[in-house]
């Protein structure tokens, strides 16, 4: 089930959004480029090993700030080209309605927030994993959850392929949130029972994100006063300036 178009209208343009995108990649290439000894090293210093903070592991930087950048820098590192797409595909079809409401330098300061937060969350509960962990979807699901609440009405076209045929279909956001948080909580509790790192998939990360997004969402919303008044045409094609479906029209465009 893949998400590829939400209704909510905006007015400004997505920069810091389209920004991650290009860094995110720019950075991922260079891992790519990296030969298998110095692309290991790499892994080793900037993705994060919760064994490393909770069960004394050995530590591969000396510098004490570089014992925790990799809250941080593992947000911008992948394990592959699917998993690259798969993030930067979410992050393309929510991140502008979110970033056009709290303001550009507000969004990155909440992405790189939720980005951390899923980081800790992840290694709290996976405290004694050496398996690094990278990638941005922790950062992802807290845009994720801070859509949710901002326009929980709002009309989202998912793609479910079915054999070689794509099947589209319209759902509201909430009813999606509540799937998709549910998709990652099964098997995060279902992962607790097992060996640490058995599992490949961060779902705690997923999960903390996710919350702290939706938690955020009021401190970090731009005020209405601050923001652009709506126009005429909103809702002509479909859709409210919220994501809903305008009762009017019969197809969205």
């Amino acid at each position: 089930m893949f998400p590829v178009h939400n209704g909510v209208a905006r007015r400004f343009p997505a920069t810091i959004t389209w920004t991650l995108i290009v860094v995110t990649t720019a950075i991922f290439l260079y891992q790519q480029s990296l030969p298998p000894r110095h692309h290991e090293e790499f892994i080793r210093t900037f993705a994060l090993v919760p064994a490393r903070y909770f069960a004394r592991a050995a530590w591969s930087g000396h510098l004490w700030y570089m014992r925790y950048a990799p809250f941080l820098t593992s947000i911008f590192l992948h394990g592959g080209w699917a998993h690259l797409l798969l993030n930067l595909w979410t992050l393309w079809v929510f991140g502008p309605a979110v970033e056009d409401r709290l303001g550009h330098m507000r969004f990155l300061g909440f992405y790189l927030a939720t980005g951390i937060a899923a980081s800790v969350a992840h290694a709290v509960v996976n405290s004694t994993s050496p398996v690094p962990v990278l990638g941005a979807s922790g950062a992802i699901a807290g845009v994720i959850g801070c859509y949710v609440r901002l326009f929980p009405r709002a009309r989202l076209v998912l793609m479910i392929p079915i054999v070689f045929v794509p099947f589209f279909f319209e759902i509201p956001a909430l009813v999606f949130a509540g799937f998709w948080l549910w998709s990652q909580i099964i098997p995060g509790v279902i992962g607790l029972m097992l060996p640490p790192g058995c599992c490949g998939i961060a779902w705690w990360a997923h999960i903390g994100g996710f919350c702290a997004g939706w938690l955020l969402m009021p401190l970090v919303k731009r005020q209405q006063r601050r923001y652009r008044r709506y126009y005429a045409d909103e809702g002509t094609y479909g859709f409210l300036p919220d994501g809903r479906r305008y009762k009017g029209a019969s197809s969205w465009v």
